[in-house]
């Protein structure tokens, strides 16, 4: 694996109407990496990988897939990447088999490497035994799994995924997250949106947070954790001591807690304050606690502190922008029969 970027973006910017979508945004991904986007509804996160995979224009700025310029050379990026969402791309009416070969020779592939590819994708990713029953009745899970694969018969360098597992359960959600994880063994290159952080947290080996248009912050899930602080946190045993303990923690730590019944939360900066100098002051104030100890902030609260929103729920299913040529490119099963017999 090169530390080289595979994926990079430089300042770019595209406007809709009023709305300046992406204002300057710039990105570097390492190949053989997971990077995950995040970001609120409308930070610009959509767009920027419609950019990346050449399905939009940029007003200004520069990006490259593998040393391809998106705009000057988008047929080389197109061979080098894949792209799935979270909405189904395939024809219900086709089995999965009919599904891939169709796809492969949409592709261009030879009719016998067309068939081979589904065989093997339909393989590895566990689908081989529903593989010649209608996707009509498949489930969620096996339904998003064989979209997945609809975007790796080509090979891809660099794989997309916007929303992968939203509205699936959580065996569906963790064979997906064991699909990309295959992947990126393999050497392939993942770009992530996701409005999951615990699936951000767990996939991606930097996460790129974008907000009205730009990157606001780049980092490791736990680099990204420790430049928030950790948290002190704090159980009474006795509430009516709250004011107390919470003036008290107030001049320790500087920070101003955060108080609901008999707990208090304070955000610390590093190295403001050791664990034991405040159990020996809470101690001296006669103040008896139940519990206390620091606690490392989730992504969620690295989000909030960064963009000033919780993650909003992903929406329910309905048009995805992202995936508009690949709905097209379904769309045509019917007058490609014969590419898949």
């Amino acid at each position: 694996m090169t530390n080289e970027p595979i994926v990079v973006a430089e300042g770019l910017r595209k406007r809709f109407g009023d709305t300046q979508a992406l204002d300057g945004l710039d990105l570097a991904v390492p190949a053989g990496t997971v990077c995950g986007v995040l970001g609120p509804n409308g930070a610009g996160k959509t767009t920027a990988v419609r950019i990346l995979a050449t399905l939009a224009d940029a007003d200004a700025g520069h990006a490259r897939i593998a040393g391809h310029d998106v705009a000057r050379d988008p047929d080389r990026v197109r061979a080098r990447i894949g792209l799935a969402g979270q909405y189904a791309a395939v024809d219900e009416k086709l089995t999965g088999r009919g599904n891939l070969r169709m796809f492969g020779r949409l592709y261009h592939l030879p009719r016998r490497e067309a068939r081979r590819r589904a065989d093997e994708l339909l393989e590895r990713f566990g689908l081989a035994e529903a593989a010649d029953r209608q996707v009509a009745g498949y489930s969620g899970g096996m339904r998003r799994r064989l979209d997945l694969i609809t975007s790796l018969i080509l090979r891809p360098q660099v794989l997309f995924l916007d929303e992968p597992t939203t509205g699936l359960d959580p065996r569906s959600r963790g064979e997906i997250w064991d699909a990309v994880r295959g992947l990126v063994a393999d050497g392939t290159t993942v770009l992530l949106t996701t409005q999951y952080l615990d699936e951000a947290d767990r996939l991606a080996d930097d996460i790129a947070v974008v907000d009205h248009g730009r990157v606001i912050a780049t980092g490791t899930p736990d680099r990204l954790k420790a430049s928030i602080g950790d948290r002190l946190d704090v159980v009474l045993d006795d509430p009516a001591t709250a004011g107390r303990a919470a003036a008290l923690l107030r001049t320790l730590t500087g920070s101003h807690p955060a108080l609901e019944g008999e707990h208090l939360s304070v955000p610390l900066t590093t190295g403001s304050v050791r664990l034991a100098d405040v159990v020996r002051e809470l101690d001296r104030a006669g103040i008896t606690v139940g519990d206390v100890g620091l606690r490392r902030p989730t992504l969620d609260e690295v989000f909030l502190r960064l963009t000033g929103t919780t993650p909003d729920t992903p929406d329910a299913p309905g048009q995805d922008p992202v995936h508009t040529d690949a709905a097209r490119a379904a769309d045509t099963a019917d007058r490609t029969q014969e590419a898949v017999r």
